[in-house]
């Protein structure tokens, strides 16, 4: 387990540590172990995420209180270290063998218990990239030979006939080697079925486990006539910005009559209407709310959507500093709330995003989210039915916001933002986008931004828009850009 520490340690401290843990894999590889070490390899790696561990749980549903679970160690690791583990899987997947990525993210989905949102679909994500490799399901007929751990031809025909061992310092026998065992020993003894089977049925599973935090729009509940009179003194209040040590006072107070308030927090948001507030005082506000537990959802959503998303909603000019800084560092902290009350309310606006928006969403998912969190919610924007699209809103703000993507030339240049962030795109994502493109080629034929979004778009994800060769060519012979030759360039090296 020491051996792992410095990798492990990458996982904690970096945010986007795939770069580092890579090099960190690299630089330590090592086939042969010692008395006091085991050998550092990729299989290895998922051996040590796959080993079994005792852990003790408080049960409040039997007689004693606490109760011992056996778990996967990597089930162990705080949540985002998961996920930062499973997205680097990602990542490198390549040098991983496909059967062993599989099985722990099967094993991630499937062991049972409460997984967190982001950790389900880093390892989603990984069944996705492991199972559809070059568009070619893994199949069961291919030999043992051609197995990512087999020994190469080459190597094979070197060792003389009549030994017992390949080489000494690998200790198998022939017979193991041709045993299908040697390379499914971390599997269970119900786990034989053919891997064209497994990859048949992965997109189901992938289905089955995106199953999203329970989010809606904020409804208006009836409160007593003493909570309204407070929350209108509030908001008068509030408009009359003199100091942030008043304004934190404010912040205070409004805190306590929501959670006081439950249900109908949403109502009393609605009548104080902090989202009026300049932009200094706005700040102010959110800078005192950033004190809430980061596991929470309902109260940072409440405060995104009413402070932070109607400023953002009806943007025609560039933000302010001082009030996209506070919003920043308040997603940094709460990144659920701010995908389910900023992020998808704002890209689902009625009449599309335009430049600004664009600008500000960009750098929350940038600066904000991690690379696979952002290829989920794309994942999620996309694919997702209305269940995986809902938000947080106060009502008075929902006719802002309608259900589908209004496809406009800024939506277009946010995409292509994301790409250029090596965000990874599932397949699912990258075909409903060249479907839209279909469609809008001749509504934004002499778009430049539509055009470089579509050079981004054949260049980042090539391997994936194989199949759709005839069909981009097509759909980009109806655009006249500076880029379309450049376009059509790429797609001939397909």
């Amino acid at each position: 387990m020491e051996s792992w520490v410095p990798l492990l340690d990458i996982f904690l401290y970096n945010p986007t540590p795939e770069i580092e843990a890579s090099l960190w894999l690299q630089q330590s590889f090592s086939a042969t172990s010692s008395s006091s070490s085991i050998p550092i390899t990729t299989s290895s790696f998922i051996g040590l995420l796959r080993k079994p561990c005792n852990v003790t749980l408080d049960d409040s549903s039997s007689s004693s209180s606490l109760t011992t679970k056996t778990v996967m160690l990597i089930r162990t690791l705080p949540d985002f270290v998961q996920s930062r583990i499973l997205s680097f899987l990602v990542f490198e997947n390549k040098r991983f063998c496909a059967r062993e990525l599989c099985g722990l993210a099967r094993d991630v989905l499937g062991g049972g218990g409460e997984v967190d949102f982001w950790v389900k679909r880093a390892a989603c994500n990984l069944l996705d990239a492991v199972s559809e490799s070059n568009h070619d399901r893994i199949s069961e007929k291919q030999e043992v030979d051609e197995e990512f751990e087999s020994l190469p031809g080459w190597l094979q025909n070197s060792v003389s006939s009549h030994s017992d061992l390949f080489l000494p310092w690998l200790p198998i026998s022939r017979d193991e080697l041709n045993s299908r065992t040697a390379f499914v020993a971390c599997e269970n003894e119900n786990d034989h079925d053919s891997l064209s089977e497994d990859g048949e049925s992965v997109e189901k599973e992938f289905k089955e486990v995106v199953d999203e935090i329970e989010v809606d729009c904020g409804r208006n509940v009836p409160i007593g006539r003493e909570i309204e009179d407070i929350a209108v003194s509030l908001r008068a209040r509030i408009m009359n910005f003199e100091s942030s040590f008043k304004t934190a006072a404010l912040a205070n107070e409004m805190r306590q009559l929501c959670l006081e308030n439950g249900g109908a927090s949403f109502t009393v948001l609605g009548l104080i209407e902090p989202w009026k507030t300049d932009d200094e005082a706005a700040s102010v506000l959110i800078t005192h709310f950033s004190n809430a537990s980061e596991d929470e959802l309902a109260w940072p959503s409440q405060i995104l959507c009413s402070v932070v998303l109607p400023k953002l909603l009806v943007l025609e000019e560039p933000a302010s500093r001082v009030l996209v800084s506070a919003a920043m560092e308040y997603c940094k902290i709460h990144q659920k709330a701010a995908v389910y009350a900023l992020l998808l309310p704002l890209i689902l606006r009625r009449e599309g995003i335009n430049n600004p928006i664009c600008d500000v969403i960009t750098r929350i998912l940038r600066e904000c989210l991690h690379p696979a969190h952002v290829s989920a919610f794309c994942q999620k924007l996309l694919c997702g039915g209305e269940d995986e699209k809902r938000f947080i809103c106060l009502p008075c703000h929902q006719s802002l916001i309608c259900s589908e993507l209004v496809w406009t030339e800024s939506l277009f240049t946010l995409f292509q933002n994301i790409l250029n962030h090596n965000v990874h795109l599932t397949l699912d994502s990258v075909n409903h986008i060249v479907y839209q493109v279909e469609k809008l080629a001749e509504r934004f034929s002499k778009s430049l931004k539509f055009g470089n979004f579509l050079l981004c778009l054949v260049t980042k994800c090539a391997p994936l828009l194989k199949s759709h060769k005839l069909l981009l060519i097509q759909t980009v012979g109806h655009t006249n850009t500076i880029v379309t030759k450049s376009i059509l360039s790429k797609l001939a090296t397909f």
